[in-house]
């Protein structure tokens, strides 16, 4: 097991701090990512509107626009691949310098089954928005240890996310990821209001 100054737990730690970060997307395919959760939280706010649903169709929409705000964040704030890349290198060189034996990461290349497979990336993105929106509006309109599950990773997630970007001054970031993670809680919140069938 890995002790708590390993070389391995630092560079964990590292890596999780760059997920936070975020990359910039560079291409309509990376794009795509960032902008499903805007247009599906949109949707979904839409049909609980529609259904009379208020607190949820509010809770979708405060989503929403916290989505938005992290994609524009990206796009505007967050570091590029290979600033990402330089930046997890800096931080293991300083690990080294420390003494803290750290594991070397091979550069991450693509196969050809992986560069074809690449290509239906945004049909499956878009199929993704569809069962989202679906499964937003079918799911149990009651408090569930599902719904908990379903709502939790994003809200831990994006509150963690919020002290990194105000750390980092990127406050496009911090705003969009407090707005997601109060959709979260604010969804679990009308879940409990809502009565029991």
């Amino acid at each position: 097991m890995a002790g708590y100054g390993s070389g391995d737990r630092m560079l964990g730690r590292v890596l999780w701090m760059s997920a936070l970060d975020g990359t910039r997307p560079s291409g309509i395919p990376e794009w795509v990512s960032p902008v499903v959760p805007v247009v599906t939280q949109a949707a979904v706010g839409a049909g609980h509107w529609a259904a009379g649903r208020r607190q949820r169709a509010l809770a979708a929409w405060a989503s929403a626009a916290g989505f938005a705000l992290m994609a524009w964040g990206l796009g505007t704030e967050a570091p590029t691949r290979a600033e990402a890349r330089e930046n997890i290198e800096r931080q293991k060189d300083l690990l080294r310098e420390r003494g803290i034996p750290v594991p070397a990461t091979a550069e991450p290349t693509a196969t050809p089954m992986a560069s074809q497979l690449l290509r239906y990336v945004p049909a499956l993105e878009v199929a993704g928005i569809v069962l989202g929106v679906r499964s937003g509006l079918r799911n149990p309109r009651r408090l569930t240890v599902l719904a908990i599950a379903g709502e939790a990773p994003t809200a831990v997630f994006c509150a963690l996310r919020v002290p990194r970007a105000v750390q980092r001054r990127r406050p496009r970031i911090a705003a969009g990821a407090a707005l997601v993670a109060a959709g979260a809680v604010a969804r679990l919140r009308a879940a409990s209001a809502e009565p029991l069938r």
